[in-house]
């Protein structure tokens, strides 16, 4: 697919004689034409940070959308901006399907001017394109929905059912190495094209509830999360994992969403896709507890939070009840911090930036509270699951 892109970006290439670029309608690069020519001007800022980052920047996409690109189904012209970043003068072939906008061409505009026959010939070939992004993009939302019936599927004939339907879908991507990857809070129900996602095999949005890990339906969603099944080539390389994370996060960042991501362990083919999920989700979960493991958690590295996560939500254990009331937020904070430190006073004290003495008064005033010996050992691991927990 990639390659029947650039080969129809070449072929408007070659019709106008400037090189094109081709961007879906969310301004990520898809494919780009070759520059061969002597005049450096033609690779202006715009269109060299189109190529490198593989995106545009707000200012710049809020200048072109200003000319009605994405209603037109002609040509346009729009013409340089310096302060938005754009030197250059440029043509935009707006590519649609069934007249809906699915993305765009750009030319650098420049003398002699196309003549009214090719941009003809150049808008023939822009249709072209934009069937196949419609194939992609209908491709893509099977995709999505054939993820989401996997992840929500309980154990048992309808999970198989939907992992055979998966597997159908994703094709040779299936039996692949693989990172499930989730984002929280996902600004709204609409997941991004696979083809924004580096490595992605396939996305949906999951319905989120903020103390367990994102199932049931939509009605029971608090929020939103994205699921990612990102492909790897390597079991101990998650580069692609954090790249696609990265692009989701500054996605929902984009949306205004302080997004988190959690990356599972990696798992070749599909049978455990649930399990794989839960600990994305699980790391997610521990990246918003504890901002110290985020913003981007990998399972492997959320210690307890593993299984801390896996527990249902229950009601605070009556021995901790009182410090984890508004009152007591400072005292709650020393005992996590000293709890932390292996209950090592000068590391605490140090830590929160006390004196010994008035640290040793909040741990006596944390025992009258909860009734706990700070020096029993499992009494220490009871309060220091319950504040653990607390976060979650």
């Amino acid at each position: 697919m990639k390659g029947d892109y650039q080969d129809l970006v070449d072929e408007i290439s070659a019709l106008l004689g400037a090189p094109a670029t081709l961007e879906n309608r969310d301004f990520g690069l898809i494919a780009f034409g070759a520059h061969d020519s002597d005049d450096d001007t033609a690779m202006d800022p715009v269109r060299t940070r189109s190529i490198l980052t593989r995106k545009s920047t707000p200012a710049v996409r809020a200048w072109f959308e200003g000319f009605g690109i994405t209603r037109a189904t002609g040509p346009v012209r729009i013409p340089a901006a310096p302060d938005a970043g754009v030197f250059r003068d440029r043509i935009c072939l707006p590519v649609r399907h069934r007249g809906v906008v699915l993305g765009y061409v750009w030319l650098l505009d420049a003398e002699p001017h196309p003549t009214p026959d090719q941009l003809t010939a150049a808008m023939e070939v822009a249709a072209r394109i934009g069937g196949l992004l419609a194939d992609e993009e209908r491709a893509g939302s099977d995709l999505s929905r054939e993820l989401r019936a996997a992840l929500t599927a309980e154990r048992g004939w309808q999970y198989d059912m939907a992992l055979a339907a998966l597997r159908t879908a994703l094709g040779a991507d299936a039996d692949g190495l693989h990172a499930v990857v989730a984002v929280t809070p996902w600004p709204g129900e609409d997941s991004p094209s696979v083809r924004t996602v580096p490595a992605a095999a396939a996305l949906c949005t999951m319905p989120w509830r903020a103390a367990t890990p994102a199932t049931g339906s939509p009605e029971d969603a608090d929020a939103w999360a994205l699921a990612a099944l990102v492909r790897l080539r390597a079991a101990d390389n998650l580069a692609p994992a954090t790249a696609a994370a990265g692009r989701l996060r500054e996605t929902a960042a984009g949306a205004g969403s302080d997004a988190v991501a959690g990356i599972a362990l990696p798992r070749r083919g599909l049978a455990d896709l649930d399990t794989a999920w839960h600990e994305a989700a699980a790391a997610a979960r521990a990246a918003t507890a504890q901002p110290g493991l985020g913003p981007l958690a990998e399972w492997s590295a959320i210690g307890p939070y593993r299984l801390l996560t896996a527990l249902p939500r229950t009601t605070p254990d009556p021995a901790v009840r009182t410090l984890l009331s508004a009152s007591h937020t400072e005292l709650a904070r020393t005992a996590e911090v000293f709890l932390d430190h292996a209950g090592q006073a000068g590391r605490t004290a140090t830590a929160l930036g006390i004196h010994r003495q008035t640290l040793y008064y909040r741990l006596s005033r944390v025992e009258q509270l909860t009734g706990l010996d700070l020096d029993a050992g499992e009494d220490r691991l009871l309060l220091h699951m319950a504040l653990k927990a607390a976060r979650l």
